[in-house]
């Protein structure tokens, strides 16, 4: 049986090979413990993660010292939000996000306000984007955090945030961005965007799954609270023995995001406006959600009237790997909570799919796609 032209990246990308590489020492002949001073497997191991820390630290435009190593994303993100609730002293306290975030940030936000934490969640306009306005608005005298998101996880939609990381400066209030999407998919400097706070992930940008990092800004590092405990790893911020081959294989694909990026933007783009085209054509009264707005290049988030969502990746499923959104929430058949956030009916919510490419992706597979949705459109 042939595998399925793969076309939902934004849910994990295929391992580079020469990530795999780079990683397979580390599970077989430099397997020591980063932690263990006394000799050399421990000196080789801490070197191979010193090495990654810089590459991570490059593709940011941030400093070696910035970059904690975490399991994930996910971790990253709790560890950022839960650590400067905890740090505060304040018996009020507000954090702010958008209502468009990945579950993992509104989950967190959620939890924190069992805990007596108020937070405000921003609307967004029809197309994702966030309204400045409405943040100047909600920012109080108790606010700890601003959590908003790079770029969208369903929609693609990358929010600007060099004008409110800058403003945020101004009330000395830390800006967390959740970069799990972006990073090593566009130019991303969080030093020019004013990010306090970041979290990513490496099997999002070609690298092996179960390592992340949290990108913290030196003045905001006495403001966060750890939340693992059982030693002094990682600064003092997250105990537990370091994840040699899976930290070796986030840095080689970090330095291969930072050589190669613009080459895999420009092709993805192509692609992009490719299929968006026929989409267009092929299917009449097909929308794109986002369309209008500033977007990854390699994420098409669209409705076909008439057809819903669930059925359509089912029928197409043998030759085509696609999804409804966030991977997190497949199992949950709601609507999508981003759409309806950006003001799409329930009804399109349930008939939108969101297609991502990635570096692996092929001419002749995205020539592909129309036509093999087309059969199972008129099927249904």
């Amino acid at each position: 049986m042939e595998k399925p032209f793969y076309f939902d990246n934004c849910a994990t990308t295929a391992c580079d090979p020469r990530v795999l590489d780079k990683m397979w020492p580390f599970f077989k002949e430099h397997y020591g413990n980063a932690a263990s001073h006394d000799h050399s497997y421990g000196w080789q191991a801490n070197a191979a993660i010193d090495e990654a820390r810089y590459e991570l630290a490059t593709l940011i435009g941030a400093k070696e010292r910035e970059i904690v190593f975490t399991s994930g994303a996910t971790e990253a993100i709790n560890l950022a939000i839960k650590g400067i609730c905890d740090s505060s002293d304040r018996k009020l306290k507000h954090i702010i996000t958008t209502a468009v975030e990945h579950k993992a940030v509104l989950d967190t936000c959620r939890y924190v306000e069992t805990k007596g934490v108020h937070v405000t969640y921003l609307p967004v306009d029809h197309m994702g984007r966030l309204v400045i306005d409405r943040l100047r608005e909600a920012v109080q005298e108790n606010t700890l955090l601003v959590c908003i998101q790079l770029a969208n996880n369903e929609t693609g939609v990358v929010h600007n945030l060099d004008e409110v990381g800058e403003w945020l400066r101004k009330f000395n209030i830390p800006l967390f961005c959740d970069a799990t999407q972006a990073v090593g998919k566009i130019a991303v400097d969080v030093e020019q965007s004013h990010i306090d706070l970041m979290a990513f992930s490496a099997h999002k940008m070609y690298g092996p799954k179960g390592i992340g990092a949290l990108y913290v800004n030196q003045k905001v590092r006495k403001r966060l609270q750890k939340q693992v405990h059982g030693g002094s790893q990682e600064m003092g911020l997250r105990s537990g023995t370091l994840n040699t081959p899976g930290i070796v294989g986030f840095g080689e694909a970090a330095r291969l995001c930072r050589l190669q990026w613009r080459e895999d933007y420009d092709r993805l783009v192509g692609y992009r406006n490719e299929l968006e085209i026929e989409l267009l054509e092929s299917f009449p009264g097909l929308s794109i959600n986002g369309a209008e707005a500033e977007r990854l290049p390699h994420v098409i988030n669209f409705a076909i009237p008439g057809v819903k969502a669930e059925a359509l990746l089912l029928a197409v499923s043998n030759k085509l790997a696609l999804g409804r959104g966030s991977a997190c929430s497949s199992a949950e058949r709601l609507a999508s909570h981003v759409l309806l956030a950006m003001g799409a009916e329930e009804e399109r919510a349930y008939h939108s799919i969101r297609l991502s490419m990635g570096r692996f992706t092929k001419q002749e597979e995205v020539g592909a796609v129309v036509q093999i949705l087309k059969q199972q459109v008129e099927s249904l």
